[in-house]
């Protein structure tokens, strides 16, 4: 694997609450050069207000010839279908592309049109799905990575080594809850403060795209139920399982700490159930579960920063793995 001492990186979408996250973490990336700070719209030139001292260039409209130019690697924090536009013209072009948008991460083409009307059928590249403790080996070599999505994190994290170990039963339930900035900065009736402060609300109820997202990767069916919360930041995923028979406690902390052994930011707390609190502004997801008895039911709690491990943080772990850096740094 070729070994790189510096990258030229572009992020485009900086406008956007993913993309200043991006910035101030590649900002203290040792092997993260940024060249490029772009808008996701062909606006005038600006200065964003929170990079003072971090990218005191002005932000640009995006230009897809200069990134590729400019450029080894590219963050692209934009919206669908700009970003199933241009992802496709940037790998094609020899850019090594990190999408956190959801254009490329369902494999099956009926449900990526469905959810994702904008996304192309077919890509130059096959992307890769970008969670990187399940996918590193994929990623040292991908072009296109498709970054998982905020609840999807959340809930295939925790999910996934046990109905791959045959723990649970059909019938699985996310119940999460998100903080107000995972609705992206532009504003709607639904994130405005005065509709969210002091209120809880159920959104997207069998009618969620990430839904389909968590099911690819989990592989199982999943009644996902996502709610707004009044936080700027975070994702508390509650999930429902029924054990399979005698299993128990001990064989759930087995499976997930074989799992996660090597995981620099999958932290295990057992009976110790997790708050949102405890990983805001970081890369971590904290998982943590209870048993009421073997064979029963399962309860688990995992807590991300929808903004870092649910966006920013995951997408720079992706480009540590993909270019053979520690995949911890610029993180910590």
């Amino acid at each position: 694997m070729h070994k790189y001492s510096s990258v030229r990186v572009g992020v485009g979408g900086v406008t956007g609450y993913t993309g200043v996250e991006l910035m101030k973490r590649l900002a203290r990336h040792p092997q993260a050069d940024v060249r490029l700070a772009m808008a996701s719209s062909k606006s005038e030139a600006r200065r964003i207000p929170a990079l003072a001292r971090i990218w005191d260039h002005p932000v640009e409209p995006f230009d897809v010839e200069r990134m590729v130019e400019e450029t080894d690697a590219v963050f692209l924090a934009l919206p669908d279908a700009m970003a199933a536009d241009v992802a496709p013209t940037l790998a094609a072009r020899g850019t090594r592309v990190f999408d956190l948008s959801g254009a490329f991460r369902l494999r099956d083409s009926e449900l990526r049109q469905k959810w994702y009307p904008h996304a192309p059928a077919d890509t130059p590249a096959a992307p890769t799905y970008g969670l990187t403790e399940h996918y590193r080996a994929a990623l040292k070599d991908a072009t296109l990575v498709a970054c998982a999505g905020c609840y999807p994190t959340a809930a295939i994290l925790p999910l996934r080594p046990l109905v791959r170990a045959g723990l649970v039963q059909p019938g699985v339930v996310v119940d999460a809850k998100s903080g107000i900035s995972g609705a992206g900065k532009t504003p709607t009736e639904r994130t405005h403060f005065s509709e969210c402060h002091g209120s809880v609300a159920a959104y997207g109820v069998f009618a969620h795209r990430h839904a389909a997202e968590i099911e690819q990767e989990v592989g199982t069916a999943v009644t996902f139920v996502p709610h707004l919360v009044p936080l700027d930041r975070g994702i508390l995923a509650t999930i429902y399982a029924r054990l399979e028979p005698d299993v128990g406690a001990s064989d759930v902390e087995r499976v997930l700490g074989a799992a996660y052994a090597d995981s620099p930011f999958v932290r295990l707390t057992g009976s110790d159930l997790p708050e949102i609190k405890h990983v805001v502004h970081t890369n971590f997801c904290d998982i943590g579960w209870r048993v009421d008895r073997p064979g029963g039911q399962l309860v688990m709690v995992a807590v991300i920063d929808n903004l870092v491990k649910g966006a920013a943080g995951q997408a720079i772990q992706n480009f540590n793995v993909a270019f053979g850096f520690d995949e911890a740094l610029g993180l910590n």
